[in-house]
């Protein structure tokens, strides 16, 4: 019996043992995989506060939250089962897939820059996911709430998509049941980060409106400094949002190409790392930033380009319902 009982307890142990290494692996592949989503992940964060721009201070939280239980579905119950049987079934197709994914985030890059430099040179037809965020969240009421909604997690979908499928490639070689844990735990861990971050930025002006109205000098300063720097806060966000859309993406079509067969550019890149690397002390940020500076390179071209053909395509549409 009491032999019985130390071998039981022998296997007990062992199991554990198993499941806190398993764990190990997930939290480990998690983090890996969510630090190659982070340029959708700092997109998506710009993107989301546009949302509830011109609400009622009191409906942006509940708002919010309604676009983050979206952002789930949109993960858990519609991307991840699709994921997960194109990597049973086409494992080939998730480099072409993730290659397009990587263009669409240069397309967005790229409109970015355009809209910078041309703030009036783009019209409806050529808007982008990211520009339903102009959708009209002035409007007060629980219809104009749910076609504010609708609209946040149809663009969610987009970005969810790409970074489940960034997620799903970095551990396409796991197992069956670890890509399914890790894809589980990216897809609720950067929501929580997405929109809990979004949260706390739509709320700082508040917080500083509040503060502002304390008796204490030091209190009033600060919430006059948290209103005043708020939409430069923004500004600077959205820049490296933009940044990080031309750097992922580039990044993705770079590797693409390579795992795809294609000698360059990836070659060129990789021989110009080696060669920053060498540099005493800082070769090894050097090389990085050397990589970082080439994949915006790349996807600003990339982006451009798919930007030239979406305008020209809108013009042609344009000029054919003019001409009926």
């Amino acid at each position: 019996m009491a032999g019985g009982l130390a071998a039981l307890l022998d296997d007990v142990a062992a199991m554990a043992k198993m499941a806190a290494a398993s764990a190990d692996d997930v939290a480990a592949a998690s983090a890996r995989t969510s630090a190659k989503a982070v340029g959708v992940v700092v997109d998506d964060a710009a993107v989301t506060p546009q949302y509830v721009r011109g609400l009622e201070p009191t409906r942006e939280l509940p708002i919010i939250w309604r676009i983050a239980r979206g952002s789930l579905v949109n993960k858990l119950l519609i991307i991840l089962p699709i994921a997960l049987l194109l990597s049973w079934l086409a494992p080939w197709a998730l480099t072409p897939i993730l290659m397009l994914g990587g263009a669409f985030l240069c397309f967005e890059g790229a409109e970015k820059i355009w809209e910078l430099v041309h703030p009036h040179g783009h019209g409806d037809e050529n808007a982008s996911a990211g520009d339903s965020a102009d959708a009209p969240s002035a409007e007060q009421g629980a219809d104009a709430e749910d076609t504010v909604v609708k609209g946040a997690v149809r663009t969610d979908l987009i970005l969810s998509a790409e970074i489940m499928v960034i997620s799903l490639n970095t551990v396409a070689d796991q197992p069956f049941l670890m890509r399914t844990a890790v894809l589980i735990v990216v897809g609720i861990g950067l929501t929580a980060l997405v929109y809990g971050a979004v949260g706390i930025l739509v709320k700082m002006d508040d917080v500083g409106l509040a503060m502002s109205r304390r008796d204490s000098p030091a209190s009033q300063r600060v919430g006059r400094g948290l209103v005043t720097a708020m939409p430069h806060v923004m500004t600077v966000i959205s820049y490296v949002g933009m940044a990080a859309m031309l750097w992922v993406g580039g990044h993705i079509i770079l590797e693409g190409t390579h795992e795809l067969g294609a000698a360059v550019p990836y070659a060129w890149v990789h021989h110009l790392e080696e060669h920053l690397g060498h540099i005493p002390g800082i070769g090894g940020a050097v090389g990085w930033l050397g990589v970082t500076l080439c994949s915006m390179a790349l996807g600003l071209v990339v982006g451009a380009a798919v930007l030239l053909v979406v305008q020209t395509l809108a013009r042609l549409r344009g000029s054919r319902r003019t001409t009926a």
